[in-house]
Parts: C-alpha cells; structure tokens; sequence
C-alpha cells in the first residue's frame, strides 16, 4: 500500500525566530495545540509526550524527536491515544515542520506521514480530516507567532 501524506502550509508575518519559538517553548505550543502540555528536551532521540483534555477526554500523545535544526526543521514521530489504535509502531506518523522565509513572512510547511508499516485504510480515509486539523493548528500557530 502507498504512502499516506496529510499536507498543511501557512505563510506568516513574523521572522523565523518567532516562529520557532512558537513551535518549540511549550508554553506557547499550548496556546495553539489543543491545549497540550508538551514535554521534551528536543534532542533528537528524545521521547516527546502531548497531555491534554480534547472535548472533555484527557489524551497522552507521545512519539520521539527525529530530527531538531533550529529555525529550520522540526520532526518527530507521533501516536494519539484518541485515535482508538494500539500503542504500536504501526500506528504512529511522522510530523515534520519546515520552515523558509518568503520575503519578510515564514513559510511553515507540516507534513503528517506513515513510519515504517505504510498507510492502513483509515489513514487514506481520515487523510482529508488530518488536513483540516493541521490547518487549524498551524492557524493557531500563525496567530500565536505574529502576536
């Protein structure tokens, strides 16, 4: 089975030290990412966890730092308790997060890829909903940097 890839890009109106800051101080992560309490040292190999309550449910959402450049780019691997399937390698994604300048705003791009298993059929269903919701966070992200 192909590869599943959930795509969001934004463009914003601040320098990409800001929004760097925005992607990594958590912070501002929780003004913006369901309200998620984000712990990690941002090394790569390090465990990430994203804690929260998403319409009245508490979620634990963990993976690890694979890749941390600096205003540059941003990768970790990702599994949502709320998505019903089994903490296994199958089951997580990859986010990966670039960042480019465009003139004096940032371009953010966000991509939400299989690990090693490969795409199920749930992925290529929800693929149109991951979409939506990484739009929504990097929104977020947007009006939390350019403030």
């Amino acid at each position: 089975m192909n590869e599943v890839t959930a795509e969001a890009t934004v463009d914003i109106d601040a320098p990409r030290t800001d929004v760097w800051r925005s992607l990594t101080e958590p912070e501002r992560i929780k003004e913006y990412y369901l309200g998620a309490d984000v712990q990690t040292d941002w090394q790569v190999g390090s465990p990430i966890t994203f804690k929260g309550e998403w319409e009245g449910k508490p979620y634990e959402d963990k993976g690890e730092i694979l890749a941390f450049e600096p205003e540059r780019k941003l990768a970790y691997s990702h599994w949502s308790s709320m998505g019903g399937k089994p903490d296994a390698p199958e089951n997580y994604h990859v986010v990966e997060v670039t960042l480019d300048e465009r003139d004096s705003a940032t371009r953010v791009n966000l991509r939400q890829s299989n690990l090693e298993g490969g795409a199920t059929k749930d992925d290529v269903a929800n693929r149109e909903r991951y979409e939506q919701t990484w739009t929504q966070m990097l929104d977020g992200l947007k009006k939390t940097a350019e403030r």
